[in-house]
């Protein structure tokens, strides 16, 4: 039993209990793809069957996450078959874990207002942006924004961190940012902003078809 409920793995060199981060970043990207997916059927066809689905789905992960074991996670598991040639990146269960229970409470609010009540208010589009927020910052750059709120919460020093950002260290050569790269993001900024400001009504026109005239042209 003891080794059924738990919360992350003990692996030989590391002294505290772990988790892959490569296999959370991949069921990161798994929960972000069904939440995107299903906040466009609600803008594009006003259609909440798969919210309800992904939520409650969402709101079960997160549940065994936390109060079982992470390794009995369906999407972790997911995502230790996807990235299963790629060598761990081992990181600290415990932020982890805060981080979760945050999801868990966030998806209960979900859950409870879609599935229950049935009904949908800018409550539930501020979490379910929020939720994106995260999961995307997890799956594409590596960042937990759950676990930056840890320190504020628990005394103790959180460890082995995603990129080792919990250990100050100075920044390689390569990580450093020089002021012409700076220079050349601010010009690209400034290049889309113009584009916008100048091109946008002949971007805006509908494309025509190359070859003949389009089924939709016919119809008309």
């Amino acid at each position: 039993m003891s080794n059924l409920i738990q919360f992350g793995e003990h692996v030989q060199g590391y002294d505290i209990p772990v988790l892959n981060e490569r296999e959370i970043r991949a069921a990161a990207g798994i929960l972000f793809l069904a939440t995107y997916t299903s906040l466009m059927f609600i803008l594009f066809k006003g259609n909440f069957i798969l919210i309800k689905y992904v939520v409650t789905i969402f709101l079960l992960d997160f549940l065994i996450r936390v109060f079982i074991n992470p390794k009995f996670s369906p999407t972790l598991i997911l995502g230790r078959l996807i990235v299963r040639n790629q060598t761990p990146e081992y990181v600290g269960a415990q932020q982890k874990k805060f981080a979760w229970i945050i999801g868990v409470i966030l998806s209960a609010i979900m859950f409870i207002f879609f599935v229950f009540v049935n009904a949908y208010s800018p409550i539930t589009g501020l979490i379910c942006l929020v939720c994106l927020i995260f999961l995307f910052f997890e799956s594409v750059f590596g960042i937990c924004l759950g676990c930056k709120f840890y320190p504020v919460f628990h005394k103790t020093k959180a460890k082995l961190c995603p990129g080792e950002v919990c250990d100050l260290k100075s920044k390689q050569k390569i990580q450093k940012t020089s002021p012409s790269q700076l220079m050349v993001l601010a010009a690209f900024v400034t290049a889309l902003i113009l584009a916008v400001l100048f091109f946008n009504a002949s971007l805006s026109k509908e494309p025509h078809y190359l070859f003949g005239t389009s089924a939709s042209a016919k119809s008309k």
